[in-house]
């Protein structure tokens, strides 16, 4: 790996996280930084296989060869050894890796800028260069460990809690949360939990855990339908409404659950909840009368007439 010139592109300083949850096995990474579109640059992760940040000036592929690597049973200490052997510029990298077992390693360089460190824990590392302190990365490592919640709940609040220790000594810009599962899949796009991206902002973070939330009640949404296929459907009722309580301001989240109800057959449930996402979005009026065409609806032109009058 060539050292000898560095584009601004390479540039990654920032905080960061990567962890494997012992319950699950799920596997992540998370970063925010001074710099646009940090996630582009520092996050990586394979189901089943690994997670890898790889920060301050950054090499890139430190991502894709860690994870080739893992993916061939390497563990992740023995993994960053044989990167960092081969890398002229180690003395600049920052790295962290997290294995499918949860063997972690962690590297920061001498010339990395200051303050810069790292903290290995179980399952965990995290790290941290141009900081505004040398408390900002033990900071995360204790809110890692106390927090609660799922694995992109708990990497989030160790990145808050950087953020909360003075964080990045330049400021702030993007942040990044990748999740993936703890088991292997021919599917590569069927072990992703979480991927969510901030590219510039003035308080990442924030919008960082707006977009979980979202996420979080998409989610539900997505549960409802699976048990809907199963005939499970109070179960998937309730996973509606409760995606509707974690995102008000979507009309269409509730939208899909008055279809459901109408679906059922069940029309004096539905209607005042069309009556209130038709006010918010007179749009969804005309998509609910695409739906019968679809297979989406079956209802019959007096069904729809009805729902469209009373709302």
């Amino acid at each position: 790996m060539h050292t000898t010139m560095f584009r601004p592109s390479q540039l990654a300083h920032t905080f960061s996280i990567v962890a494997r949850d012992e319950q699950t096995g799920d596997l992540g990474v998370a970063v925010q930084s001074h710099w646009f579109a940090v996630g582009r640059l520092v996050c990586w992760a394979e189901a089943g296989v690994g997670a890898v940040a790889t920060q301050a000036m950054v090499q890139v592929s430190y991502g894709p060869l860690g994870l080739e690597r893992m993916r061939r049973g390497f563990s992740a200490p023995e993994t960053l050894a044989d990167l960092l052997a081969a890398d002229e510029g180690r003395e600049l990298r920052q790295v962290a890796m997290v294995d499918a077992q949860g063997r972690v390693a962690a590297h920061t360089g001498a010339q990395c800028i200051a303050e810069a460190g790292h903290e290995i824990g179980p399952g965990f590392s995290v790290q941290a260069n141009i900081m505004a302190n040398s408390q900002v990365w033990p900071a995360m490592a204790h809110a890692f460990r106390q927090a609660q919640g799922d694995l992109a709940e708990r990497l989030l609040c160790a990145l808050e809690a950087a953020q909360e220790a003075g964080g990045d000594l330049r400021g702030k810009q993007s942040a990044a949360l990748l999740v993936v599962s703890g088991e292997r899949t021919p599917e590569p796009w069927a072990g992703v939990r979480v991927e969510l991206r901030v590219e510039d902002h003035p308080e990442p973070l924030v919008e960082l855990r707006r977009l979980l939330r979202l996420h979080q009640a998409y989610e539900h949404m997505n549960q409802g339908d699976a048990l809907l296929g199963e005939k499970r459907t109070e179960e998937a009722l309730a996973e509606y409404r409760r995606a509707a309580q974690m995102a008000p301001d979507i009309p269409e989240l509730p939208f899909w659950h008055a279809v459901t109800l109408a679906d059922l057959g069940r029309l004096e449930e539905a209607l005042p909840i069309f009556r209130d996402v038709f006010a918010r979005d007179p749009n969804l009026a005309l998509l609910l009368q695409r739906l019968p065409a679809s297979g989406l609806l079956h209802a019959d032109a007096q069904t729809i007439a009805r729902i469209l009058e009373a709302a």
